[in-house]
């Protein structure tokens, strides 16, 4: 079924996962305008975006080198990997998908052949086919990234701060926490307060106050500059002992697949996503200067 004209695939992709039908000539919730886009927007620069390792050298132009986590070293094949050279506690990641990243805290643990194999199984998946044809992921050349370990002092595990930006405007905050021992989310607005409405059931809802970052104003500021000029965005940071390190751009936040909730918010939140206009013949937009609203 993946390799269904893209126009068909996403109205049965959607429709399997919302229960709802999809009209690509008036979408009118998020994620329905998230299909939209994986058939319609296609600017060559998402690509650059939604790939780990390229995306680097827009961030460095943008906002500064300094907001990125360090990067050990970067390979096209797992076998190529110097695990010597490497210290003690490093993260790897595939460049080319969601999700795919290994956490390494203790090297002298770590079973090298063993992930060398999963590494070669990562490589070896292309986002746009095994997910719901998210084109921008199409023609990303797979590579294993190594970065740093972030850890932020007193705390198990990083908060993620995924920025919501529509026509590089930050809206509201997605933020997830304990994803590796009791993974919880809730949204925010852009003074830290918790909003009434959540990402997908299947997580827990944040329901105590949860600190705000001292950074925040800088992560909002930064994620307007990066999301400038697209229709819709999604910019993640981090913040570690208040220093700001961006994660990852995306375009199509949990593949259209989880929805928000309470029901109305699909349809609120889909109105802050205004798609540009297609030409009279309904040709994809291949160019950030093709945009007209």
């Amino acid at each position: 079924m993946r390799s269904l004209p893209p126009k068909i695939y996403v109205k049965i992709h959607y429709e399997h996962f919302s229960g709802k039908p999809l009209d690509l000539n008036n979408p009118k919730e998020f994620n329905a305008k998230i299909e939209w886009y994986k058939v319609f927007f296609r600017p060559k620069i998402l690509t650059k975006l939604v790939d780990k390792y390229e995306v680097r050298s827009y961030v460095k132009e943008k906002i500064g080198e300094h907001y990125l986590n360090e990067l050990y070293a970067v390979y096209d094949q797992p076998e190529d990997i110097d695990f010597n050279s490497l210290p003690n506690q490093f993260v790897i990641k595939a460049n080319h998908t969601n999700g795919h990243n290994y956490i390494v805290k203790n090297k002298d643990n770590l079973d090298k052949k063993k992930v060398i194999q999963l590494f070669k199984k990562w490589l070896g998946k292309n986002q746009y086919y095994k997910r719901g044809q998210e084109w921008a992921y199409k023609d990303v050349k797979p590579k294993i990234i190594i970065e740093k370990f972030l850890k932020e002092d007193g705390k198990n595990d990083l908060v993620d701060y995924k920025f919501y930006c529509f026509r590089g405007e930050p809206k509201f905050i997605d933020v997830h926490l304990d994803r590796e021992e009791d993974h919880k989310q809730g949204c925010f607005d852009l003074e830290f307060n918790l909003l009434p409405f959540g990402k997908s059931k299947t997580y827990k809802t944040i329901s105590s106050e949860l600190e705000k970052p001292s950074n925040l104003e800088e992560m909002v500021r930064l994620s307007r500059i990066l999301a400038e000029k697209l229709p819709f965005a999604r910019v993640d940071f981090y913040s570690v002992n208040g220093k700001t390190i961006f994660g990852e751009m995306t375009f199509y936040p949990s593949d259209a697949r989880k929805e928000f909730y309470p029901e109305k918010y699909n349809k609120i939140i889909g109105d802050y996503f205004i798609l540009p206009k297609l030409n009279a013949n309904k040709d994809t937009i291949t160019s950030l200067e093709q945009i007209e609203y």
